[in-house]
């Protein structure tokens, strides 16, 4: 009883400054936004309000049981590269987000009932606290010294028997006060949920987002099969066995014509390394040795390499993601930088890999000639099927004339 009566009045403290302080920010940030300035500041303020949705989300859940789901969609934020990020479409992308708006419904909320929410635990349980201080004499002090009525609560205390009549009161608020106090902080986690919580059209459209994602990887899947059993079949396979029958025929011409049965055997020396050589690229092209050893910051600086273009890593990774999240973050990359290099004709490529905030983010810049759009049968499309798939975005600037920007974020927690 008394710990939630102090969270309570913890919660009363702090909901009705901090909300005010957000609703009053994105308000004036808002505003702005027609005179340039509130481009630059409303993706700051909005994220600042997330953080605090988030904390009260946070003590939803240790302090009153309430869990908030958090369904905000994943967007790209500003990044370090060699111009920054497009602050219209970060804070038109936030500005599109239904939650971002959830948010800015519950904050009014927040400073009027949720205020008195979160305070009534701790009235119910200090104001009998007042009363049995009346009946141990206080009223003196609390009454007017000339004369007038003190009231505690509908008691009017003038003497010392009207002082118990105030102690009996605060009795029986302390009474319900036991019941009470745990519940009516209920109200203020389950006001809350019901607020900030996503509602069932949301949940419908998050379902069907979901549904689609798994349908790209099932094809995505099947796909890469057919395609792993045509450069078997057309590659490798033909190559074992044409060094097969090369190696029966040296058996016929071993003791024939021991020359031509030499130069068979290094024919068929030379299809087995071709067909070895084809069986690494096949499982390089499947999960690259590098990645799996030394993790994804080491296997795209040895994709970097590999580039005919001057390219420029930087790796801020504390941890390594799973499997399946740097497997498909390094062929999102992958695939990114052959579209640079075949179609951009730029001569430097600076890429950024860092994780902050459960988001491993991965930027990839070129000072190519720009031009880039997220299409049905590009190869960015399929990029962005392929983060779809851990719920990942993809996010591309690619003016004309360069430079082209593309940004990739996908929600994950590093080991």
């Amino acid at each position: 009883m008394g710990v939630a009566a102090l969270r309570g009045l913890a919660l009363a403290l702090v909901a009705l400054p901090g909300s005010v302080l957000c609703f009053a920010l994105t308000l004036v940030s808002l505003a702005l936004i027609p005179i340039g300035l509130g481009l630059v500041t409303t993706p700051w303020v909005l994220t600042g309000v997330r953080a605090y949705a988030d904390w009260r989300r946070v003590l939803a859940a240790e302090w009153g049981g309430v869990r908030i789901p958090r369904a905000y969609r994943p967007f790209p934020s500003p990044s370090p590269s060699p111009w920054g990020a497009n602050p219209w479409t970060r804070t038109f992308g936030m500005l599109r987000d239904p939650a971002t708006w959830r948010d800015l419904r519950w904050l009014p909320v927040d400073m009027t009932a949720g205020f008195v929410t979160a305070l009534l635990p701790a009235v119910l349980l200090l104001y009998p606290l007042e009363g049995l201080a009346i009946t141990a004499g206080l009223w003196r002090v609390f009454a007017d010294p000339m004369g007038g009525t003190y009231w505690y609560g509908f008691v009017p205390v003038t003497d010392q028997a009207t002082a118990f009549g105030a102690g009996a009161l605060a009795l029986v608020l302390l009474f319900f006060a036991h019941f009470l106090t745990v519940p009516l902080l209920q109200v203020h986690f389950r006001l809350t949920g019901a607020v900030l919580g996503s509602s069932q059209g949301e949940l419908a459209e998050r379902v069907r987002v979901l549904t689609e994602t798994r349908r790209d990887a099932v094809d995505t899947s099947a796909a890469e099969l057919r395609r792993i059993e045509r450069d078997l079949h057309d590659g490798a396979q033909a190559r074992l066995v044409a060094m097969g029958m090369d190696l029966g025929t040296v058996e016929m011409l071993l003791d024939k014509d021991p020359e031509k049965a030499r130069q068979l055997l290094a024919q068929a020396r030379q299809s087995s390394a071709d067909a070895l050589a084809e069986l690494r690229d096949l499982v390089r092209g499947i999960h690259p040795p590098v990645l799996a050893e030394r993790g994804l910051g080491d296997a795209v600086r040895a994709l970097a390499l590999r580039l005919p273009v001057a390219t420029e890593v930087t790796v801020e990774l504390p941890g390594r993601a799973e499997e399946p999240v740097e497997s498909a973050a390094y062929f999102a990359v992958s695939e990114v930088l052959t579209n640079a290099v075949k179609h951009a004709d730029a001569d430097r490529i600076w890429i950024d890999l860092h994780h902050t905030g459960e988001m491993l983010r991965i930027t990839v810049t070129d000072n190519g000639k720009g031009g880039a759009l997220i299409g049905a049968g590009s190869g960015l499309a399929g990029v962005e099927r392929r983060l779809g798939t851990f719920d990942g975005v993809l996010a591309v600037g690619s003016p004309a004339g360069g430079p082209t920007m593309v940004t990739m974020e996908i929600p994950c927690a590093l080991s």
